[in-house]
């Protein structure tokens, strides 16, 4: 791969690492028509460049994450492999992990959540956590205790909540507005994540 088909997108105020420098940096609009594409960011950065790669239908794209404690040597070098791909009902995508979480006013979440055919929690919870998986089925969630610690993980394709009212929160930004129905599951096909 030559530096041609590698590119930068800087996210916030973040300093190109040393390792990356020769490089072009580009915008986030600027990202479809490359081979390689290193996100400096957050994992919420990283879920932004994975939203806009799904809904280009560029998933094709080698993408690496560099946060501001990693070495970015790798980044340029490093040979990608197809990991599944998280995304919500809304086609935003999760990197880290997901939340359902009770709203301002109230202690827990009622409802009830399954993954795939298995019953996660019917009733009262503080919170659920949902992870993507490297490798199949693809994600794992689990109610959380009292402490919002999680409990016992179910994995499997695709995580569905029903709730009287939820915050839902993607890799620690809070949605706008409180959910009643919430679906997180596999994509049909993965991402190409350098690392």
């Amino acid at each position: 791969m030559t530096t041609a088909d590698v590119v930068v997108l800087l996210f916030g105020r973040r300093r190109l690492p040393r390792s990356l420098r020769g490089l072009t940096t580009v915008t986030i609009d600027e990202i479809t028509g490359h081979r390689r594409v290193v996100a400096v960011g957050s994992d919420a950065d990283l879920a932004t460049v994975l939203t806009r790669l799904l809904r280009a239908d560029r998933l094709d794209i080698e993408v690496a994450h560099v946060p501001r404690w990693r070495s970015a040597r790798h980044a340029r070098v490093g040979e990608a492999r197809r990991v599944p791909l998280i995304r919500d009902e809304t086609g935003a995508v999760i990197t880290r992990a997901a939340y359902w979480l009770p709203t301002d006013d109230e202690p827990t979440i009622h409802g009830e959540a399954v993954v795939d055919d298995t019953l996660l929690f019917d009733g009262e919870v503080t919170g659920v956590r949902i992870e993507p998986t490297p490798t199949m089925p693809g994600l794992r969630a689990s109610a959380l205790s009292g402490r919002r610690r999680p409990n016992r993980w179910v994995t499997g394709r695709v995580a569905q909540l029903g709730t009287t009212g939820a915050l839902l929160v993607r890799d620690g930004v809070p949605g706008p507005r409180p959910v009643r129905r919430s679906t997180f599951y596999r994509h049909t096909q993965g991402w190409l994540l350098v690392g």
